[in-house]
């Protein structure tokens, strides 16, 4: 059965920390076709934002949000990407539907300073988790609760997960397949993009 991956967008969102797992799902769903053409696409990725309006990213790139809020599709796979989220930690309509997502999704994942928005919204509470090395002591800090780590590029506490810094949201989200769809299709994913995974 095909699994949805939810990508939430806003504005100020890092391009890589989206872009990049947008990339490995669509990247892996195209190699699942080729190599087993009869068989049923393994994901379906799409981005999720809080209206239906354009977003304008960090940077300056602005992209048309596939879905809004109160018309996207359930959602399997979440993911949280980072960039500036101090608007989005203060916006109760943000953080109810990352509650609501999340509660429903099989996997919630974070990029980044994604983890400030899982967390605040209570959804990362203990365990390990990372994020992008420059914000980790800022993370350890405002939840004391979370035994946040700089040495790795993704942690993985079943349900939820969280990566290091953009680039590193490839990687884990390599790591997603090989978990949802199995090693072959994520190593096969990863020569496809002609990236170095990091595992």
């Amino acid at each position: 059965m095909t699994e949805t991956v939810a990508i939430f967008v806003f504005p100020e969102v890092e391009v890589l920390d989206f872009a990049g797992p947008f990339q490995v799902f669509s990247t892996a769903a195209r190699v699942a076709a080729r190599n087993t053409p009869d068989g049923p696409a393994p994901c379906r990725v799409f981005t999720v934002s809080a209206s239906p309006e354009p977003v304008r990213t960090r940077g300056g790139l602005s992209i048309q949000p596939d879905w809004h809020f109160t018309n996207h599709p359930p959602a399997d796979l979440l993911i949280i990407p980072g960039g500036v989220v101090d608007a989005e930690m203060d916006n109760p309509v943000v953080l109810e539907w990352i509650r609501r997502s999340s509660a429903t999704a099989k996997l919630t994942a974070s990029v980044c300073t994604g983890a400030f928005l899982l967390a605040r919204a209570g959804i990362l509470r203990r365990g390990r988790v990372t994020t992008h090395w420059e914000n980790a002591a800022d993370l350890a800090s405002r939840y004391p609760e979370l035994e946040v780590v700089e040495d790795c590029r993704w942690a993985d506490q079943g349900r939820y997960l969280t990566s290091a810094g953009i680039s590193a949201g490839i990687d884990m989200s390599l790591h997603l397949v090989e978990r949802r769809f199995g090693r072959e299709l994520a190593e096969a994913t990863a020569r496809q993009m002609d990236f170095d995974w990091r595992r």
